[in-house]
């Protein structure tokens, strides 16, 4: 008689922990997290690595990542990247625009998609300093009346569509995990935001910030969206808690960061936001410069924020994007080091240079060391930032009760999962067209 198979599902937590916490790879980890909840939330979200997404060119279908862990790099076929810009990395998932400047959510490891209401003529009215208008589904640049071939060669072309719509685009959870996904829009130039709720409203809503200059860059943290602008000042802009309620903007005005503190950053981790920046020392005589960097956190909860000085996030990985500016931090896996920063490109990197490299900080020290290239000369200058693969449906970031999936969700459209083609990271070859 056959032995009946044993129960895996009943484990110890304690033991399935142990087993998660000797997975060597994101794949190991997505094979054991899919195979019953017990050992989903036996493996948090944060244990996978980012890969760090490079730029592509919109008429392929290619996108590549480069795994810092592995120091290799590999392509994904995806054909819903072709003929669109990414204009944001969020909660594991792409955000790609059109030329329509419709709007499209892609999870590059499986695949799923959903849309965002596209762009209309409000949105273009608070994110261009020129006036923009539809014409037969594309956008135009319009200076007085004009027609025919004046207004084609005013056509706002692909590449261009990020410096005169949705600049970047923040999601307040992944859109298939069965919570409400808010998305938050960094528009082009413009001290306003937009929003709206996946698979809820048909446009999106423009929000007043109360800040004196344009909106750089937003931040998801304690349930609320921070809109920071290009000074540093920040305003609380919605809380994702209350869907019902009216939006409102409450200015942050006397939490102003460090004087001198450049290419800032800004990013969530342990419910506080932290501020990445350098502070720069500059020698005339010798028309030197050296800069150091820094990082600061604020409790925003507190009666009075201000940011404060860190000199050690203890077993953190933090992983900093200048193209993208959502960065996030995470418990370091094996392969990474502790008490680190990885930024996407060097601050100070040379303008000619397209060979893409690594700059990485260690905090305790407060030295940097730019790495060797890592891979060939690509289309774009830069890296387009960080993202931490979400590989199951239902993934969830930070503090989160699975059994609190009972809310509708988005439309998400499942697609094949894209074939990886892994190769050397430093004999990586790219489709050109």
């Amino acid at each position: 008689m056959a032995q009946p198979l044993p129960d895996w599902s009943s484990m110890q937590k304690e033991l399935l922990e142990s087993i998660g916490k000797r997975l060597a790879s994101g794949h190991d980890v997505a094979s054991f997290r899919s195979a019953c909840s017990p050992w989903r939330a036996a493996v948090p979200f944060a244990t996978f690595g980012p890969l760090l997404l490079l730029p592509f060119d919109p008429d392929s279908d290619t996108v590549s990542f480069y795994c810092v862990s592995d120091k290799t790099a590999f392509s994904l076929t995806l054909p819903d990247v072709r003929g669109k810009v990414p204009c944001g990395s969020s909660c594991g998932w792409l955000v790609l625009m059109d030329e329509a400047a419709s709007v499209t959510l892609l999870n590059p490891f499986t695949g799923a998609r959903v849309g965002l209401p596209p762009a209309d003529d409000h949105v273009a009215a608070a994110s261009s300093w020129e006036c923009a208008s539809k014409v037969h589904g594309l956008w135009f640049l319009r200076s007085g009346n004009i027609s025919g071939n004046a207004l084609a060669a005013n056509a706002i072309k692909l590449e261009e569509m990020r410096s005169v719509f949705f600049h970047e685009i923040v999601l307040s959870a992944p859109p298939d995990a069965g919570r409400e996904c808010v998305a938050m829009a960094v528009l082009a130039s413009s001290t306003e935001v937009a929003f709206c709720r996946a698979g809820v409203d048909s446009a999106w809503t423009l929000l007043d910030t109360k800040l004196e200059c344009s909106v750089a860059s937003i931040v998801h943290c304690q349930d609320k969206f921070l809109a920071i602008d290009v000074t540093g000042e920040i305003s609380i802009v919605f809380s994702s808690n209350a869907t019902d309620a009216t939006p409102t903007a409450t200015p942050l005005p006397s939490l102003s960061p460090p004087s001198g503190l450049c290419h800032r950053s800004y990013l969530e981790s342990d419910g506080e936001l932290h501020m990445v920046g350098a502070m720069v020392s500059t020698f005339h005589d010798t028309q030197e410069f050296t800069y150091r960097t820094m990082i600061y956190k604020c409790n925003l909860l507190d009666r009075a924020p201000e940011w404060t000085r860190v000199k050690d996030v203890g077993d953190l990985t933090l992983f900093v994007s200048k193209n993208f500016s959502e960065s996030f931090s995470g418990t370091s896996v094996t392969k990474y080091k502790k008490n680190i920063i990885y930024f996407s490109e060097p601050l100070y990197g040379d303008p000619f240079d397209l060979a893409h490299r690594l700059e990485v900080a260690d905090i305790a020290a407060g030295t940097s060391k730019v790495k060797k290239p890592f891979s060939e000369k690509m289309l774009g200058s830069e890296a387009l930032g960080w993202i931490r693969p979400n590989l199951w449906k239902g993934g969830a970031i930070g503090k989160y009760d699975e059994k609190s999936q009972t809310e509708a969700s988005p439309k998400v459209t499942d697609a094949p999962e894209p074939a990886a083609e892994v190769k050397d990271a430093g004999a990586v070859q790219f489709k050109s067209t």
